[in-house]
């Protein structure tokens, strides 16, 4: 399946274009701001680094044989990923050390000085990715999969634990929902019935409500959704709806065919996290209509070539880890455009491969380079229910015969 490294470069180049474009701007506006001295080149260079190390991410993971990550190393990724955000929750909420970066009230990042910074919640994600997968794949070859005690308690405490990391300690309710969509993806392909996997959607959108009502940023930002344009009026605050309302401009602004790269208005300071999470709305100014539909078409076309993998693998462990990655990509795609086009409330979460910032990029070329490495397996047709589970470690791989004929991969 090499057209998943094909779309993952497009975006790469893509979004090194944009940045290259939108550094001086951005530049400009935290020199302005903050009294910072960053160089027209600076975010442009870091983006740059950022693209090498998750190129070299996607080349270790694809190179590697998964059964390195896949086995009982799993878990110890799982355990740093645990680590790492308890970590962060002392030194930052109770100790106040520069080691971990606060943002708007929250501790999402260790700052790491020149080396920039690094997000644990993007590791505890991986870690439950790989754990999960094996578990679920060891009960589905047991038969055991719909076992309340042996394998939906332990998916529920791990997943429990993980949230209560992400969106309570962090405050971080946009991972979270990725987290929750890198899950139920597992959950779904793993092949618990129906009627459960009803009742598990029934408990994640009770604890999604609490999540909510308990606090008030997160209510604050349903309402401004709820209320839309007439929030302002009826608050009386002229900021509650500032951002999407700079969002909308800016994708209005950009018409069909775009203002052109290198010409955005609102990336000079009207449009907050403009090279972040507000990436895609600059695209739409930059690039228009059209521009925007085309890189829908990329994410697209990525997310349908890691399905195309994930249905034709015999594996049940391998199919449940590509599952989890296109949820956790999917997810990403989907909460950012939908917060972008006021379709959703803001979640602050950033857009795959172009959004400016490493740890996400990092791990996400990570587990598209472990995809790329495990469609090695698959077979030459979508499998029927059942058909999955056998060992493949017999198997001979098929990349030889992968573009034989029409009907292989």
């Amino acid at each position: 399946m090499y057209q998943i490294v094909l779309y993952m470069g497009l975006l790469l180049l893509l979004g090194l274009i944009v940045m290259y474009a939108l550094g001086p701007q951005r530049a400009n506006v935290m020199n302005y701001a903050y009294g910072t001295n960053y160089s027209d080149t600076y975010f442009f260079g870091k983006q740059l680094t950022s693209v090498a190390i998750a190129v070299v991410a996607f080349s270790v993971f694809y190179f590697v044989p998964y059964k390195w990550f896949t086995g009982e190393r799993s878990k110890y990724v799982l355990w740093a990923g645990f680590l790492s955000c308890v970590l962060l929750f002392l030194l930052g909420s109770l100790l106040h050390l520069s080691l971990a970066k606060e943002t708007n009230g929250a501790y999402r990042w260790f700052y790491l000085g020149g080396l920039g910074s690094f997000q644990p919640s993007e590791l505890l994600k991986y870690g439950v990715l790989l754990f999960l997968a094996g578990f679920l794949g060891r009960r589905a070859s047991q038969g055991k999969i719909n076992d309340v005690h042996e394998t939906l308690v332990p998916v529920g405490v791990i997943s429990a634990l993980s949230l209560l990391m992400i969106v309570v300690l962090q405050k971080d309710l946009g991972t979270g929902v990725s987290l929750i969509a890198i899950v139920l993806s597992m959950i779904i392909v793993s092949g618990v019935d129906w009627k459960i996997i009803g009742k598990i959607l029934g408990v994640v959108a009770f604890c999604g409500l609490v999540l909510i009502f308990t606090s008030p940023h997160r209510i604050e930002r349903v309402m401004t959704f709820i209320q839309g344009d007439s929030h302002k009026t009826a608050s009386g605050q002229e900021d509650k709806n500032y951002h999407i309302q700079q969002a909308r401009i800016a994708i209005g602004s950009g018409g069909i065919l775009g203002l052109g790269i290198g010409k955005s208005v609102q990336a000079t300071g009207y449009l907050p996290e403009a090279i972040n999470d507000s990436i895609f709305a600059v695209m739409g100014e930059t690039f228009g209509f059209v521009g925007l539909m085309a890189i829908l078409a990329l994410f697209t076309a990525l997310l349908l070539s890691i399905l195309h993998v994930a249905a034709r693998l015999p594996d049940t462990t391998l199919r449940l880890i590509v599952a989890g990655i296109f949820g956790w990509i999917a997810s990403h795609v989907v909460l950012n455009i939908a917060a972008m086009t006021g379709l959703m409330p803001l979640t602050g979460i950033p857009l795959p491969l172009l959004s400016y910032g490493g740890t996400s990029m990092l791990f996400i070329a990570a587990a598209l380079g472990l995809v790329f490495q495990i469609s090695k397996y698959t077979s030459h047709k979508v499998l029927e229910e059942g058909e999955g589970g056998q060992d493949l470690s017999g198997r001979r791989r098929l990349r030889r015969t992968r573009y034989a004929g029409g009907s292989r991969i």
